[in-house]
């Protein structure tokens, strides 16, 4: 009698940690059950994946939903629409919301606004603060809750923990790895006069010099060594960042994204304006290649997408009243797939950043890794297909891209979670059903 499964994938390129071959994924409740030449199989779905690379499901694990506060700029429904729409099945959502995501409540506030509503997988950081600081232990084992997020330097929202002292207190409390967000808020206040009387984004990476990045994180380096903990420096966007954190791996993991590695001043400003203006900035070239070099030499763990949407109303105010941060998290991986048709990455590199790297560094459990007994997550790709992005195609409540009118290669063409196909050539399938992210570290004893 023929094995039978819930989903059957058949004839794929598999993306694996055994490599890149020909196979077929049998799934059965939501979990893989099968790897291998299924070819007398039954299912009650059959994907035909021919042609395409069957990738695990993808996860980005830095985006801003704006859900509760904002939701004239994102929320959860629609950012999570385009994270699957874009190949994405998993998401770690950021805590400077309104209100601030650093209590329990806050926590199960938006959990109870993504059940129902939101299409991929999610988990929420919690925001460490001078106030909270004695209790993360206790928040950031949560269900639900990713990890601690600290903002070193000023950004959107009011969450912000400047001095010493304080990261200190936080550091030195928490158990998990803490995601960082390094500017140096001093040096930031002492330039601000630069972007006030510029009055231009073309200004932007010179109030946020390389210097307000590179004094962060080294003060940031040192007190994790001080209190042991372990730290992700967000958005490294300098080339004497990365190549300080490679001799620092030990206790720094490091997240890239799509924007810095593709976009560079002075053009993206001149073509953009303050659409291109984000925190910290696009750079000139040459940290460009600098981030290349870092992400070539495996100093880069994970790319996130920093999706952070505002309206382009908000936009065209003057700078430096405009504000920072961009949509990423619908063209994280087309444009990513475009760096690979380019020769800039191998497919198995991306795999490990956007797939594997996340699960190694949070502990997420069951995703990540096409695998017997591992969750039926799955992006499928064509590695051939070219696309131009644009802002219509966009599902973020802003309606834009600092990508529109690229012409990339390589695009997602499914979307499957659980083993329950969410897209499917740029449509959605059924009802939102993404479910809280399970954590290694936070499993209760079986």
């Amino acid at each position: 009698m023929a094995e039978t499964f819930d989903l059957l994938l058949r004839g794929g390129t598999l993306v694996t940690h055994n490599g890149i071959a020909l196979g077929d994924v049998g799934v059965r409740d939501g979990r893989i059950v099968a790897i291998g030449d299924l070819a007398t199989a039954a299912a009650g779905e059959v994907i035909d994946a021919t042609g395409l690379h069957v990738l695990p499901g993808v996860i980005d694990t830095q985006v801003h939903f704006r859900e509760p506060g904002n939701e004239h700029k994102e929320n959860l429904e629609a950012g999570s629409r385009g994270a699957v729409l874009g190949g994405v099945t998993a998401v770690f959502e950021m805590p400077n919301t309104a209100p601030l995501t650093t209590n329990p409540e806050a926590l199960a506030d938006k959990l109870s606004r993504a059940k129902d509503r939101m299409w991929c997988e999610h988990a929420f950081y919690m925001g460490g603060t001078g106030e909270n600081a004695e209790q993360l232990p206790e928040l950031e084992r949560l269900p639900g809750c990713c990890g601690v997020k600290i903002f070193m330097g000023s950004s959107t929202g009011n969450l912000l923990t400047e001095d010493d002292p304080t990261l200190r207190r936080i550091l030195a409390a928490i158990n998990r790895r803490c995601a960082v967000h390094a500017e140096d808020e001093p040096r930031l206040k002492e330039r601000q006069h630069l972007a006030e009387e510029a009055a231009d984004p073309a200004a932007h990476p010179l109030w946020r010099d390389p210097e307000t990045a590179l004094r962060a994180t080294k003060r940031l380096i040192a007190i994790a060594r001080e209190t042991g903990a372990r730290v992700h420096v967000l958005h490294i966007t300098t080339a004497e960042e990365m190549r300080f954190l490679a001799e620092n791996k030990d206790v720094a993991s490091v997240e890239a994204t799509p924007q810095h590695l593709t976009l560079a001043a002075p053009d993206c400003y001149a073509e953009m304006g303050a659409r291109a203006q984000m925190n910290p900035p696009i750079r000139d070239e040459g940290h460009r290649q600098g981030l290349w070099w870092g992400l070539d030499q495996g100093v880069v763990d994970v790319i996130g997408s920093d999706h952070a949407p505002h309206t382009l109303a908000e936009k065209a105010e003057t700078y430096p009243a405009s504000p920072s941060g961009m949509p990423g998290v619908q063209t994280l991986l087309p444009i990513m797939l475009d760096h690979v048709a380019n020769g800039r990455l191998s497919l198995l590199r991306l795999m490990d950043l956007v797939c594997a790297g996340p699960v190694r560094l949070f502990g997420i459990a069951r995703k990540g890794r096409i695998a017997v007994g591992f969750d039926g997550d799955f992006t499928l790709v064509d590695l051939a297909a070219k696309r131009t992005i644009l802002d219509e195609d966009m599902a973020n409540v802003s309606g834009w891209t600092p990508f529109h009118g690229r012409e990339v290669t390589g695009w997602p063409m499914a979307t499957i979670i659980r083993g329950n196909a969410v897209m499917r050539d740029g449509q959605l399938l059924g009802q939102a059903g993404g479910q809280p992210l399970r954590f290694a570290e936070t499993l209760p004893r079986q």
